[in-house]
């Protein structure tokens, strides 16, 4: 079981990331709403989710690049702090650094986009105490390129399956059922969400 807590808590993150707005599939809504057309939503969401596993790819290869010279102690350390740096950062500043495309935008501009939104809001950060946890469970404490990598793979498999999976229902059911007006009546603040969940992964790491 507690081998599967890290699994759960990557799927988990990828719910999470689905749901949130900011990363994508509210504009995958807008996108289908603004042609008048379901398949547009359909191809919107796969550059959405190739874009944001990318980026998640890209921030754990270079934490793991990080963690094969560090210490794992050290590295914990380093890394917590640039987290908790990263959310402070974002709770204040975080508004003004908002990438903006068109809609008439093609699929290479949306993954572009969706890759530069999930890096600027820290979305591989979040993974890092349970990918962490794999790699050093699975490699007892060694954090080599080419044992971790494995580990690495798998964990953005899974976390992009599940953001995927609710970035789709989402943005179907919107468009489907409910469209933009939904959020008028329905809305969360998830600027506010996301700067806590960052937060909670620097302390996460903190006390792992």
């Amino acid at each position: 079981m507690t081998a599967l807590w890290p699994w759960l808590s990557l799927a988990g993150l990828g719910a999470f990331h689905g749901v949130n707005p900011a990363m994508g599939w509210l504009f995958a809504v807008a996108l289908g709403l603004h042609r008048q057309n379901r398949k547009v939503v359909w191809l919107s969401i796969v550059p959405i989710a190739l874009g944001h596993a990318l980026s998640v790819a890209a921030v754990l290869a270079a934490a793991v690049a990080f963690g094969t010279v560090l210490d794992p102690s050290a590295f914990r350390l380093a890394a917590a702090v640039f987290i908790l740096g990263v959310a402070v950062y974002t709770a204040f500043y975080g508004h003004r650094h908002r990438f903006r495309i068109g809609m008439r935008t093609g699929l290479a501009g949306l993954g572009l986009w969706s890759f530069l939104t999930a890096t600027s809001h820290g979305a591989g950060l979040m993974l890092l105490p349970a990918v962490l946890s794999l790699c050093l469970a699975e490699h007892a404490g060694d954090l080599a390129m080419a044992n971790s990598l494995p580990v690495s793979l798998a964990a953005i498999a899974v976390h992009s399956g599940a953001m995927l999976i609710v970035t789709a229902a989402l943005s179907l059911a919107v468009f489907t059922w409910f469209d933009l007006a939904l959020l008028r009546s329905a809305w969360i603040n998830f600027d506010r969400l996301w700067t806590l969940a960052l937060g909670a992964t620097g302390i996460a790491l903190l006390v792992q």
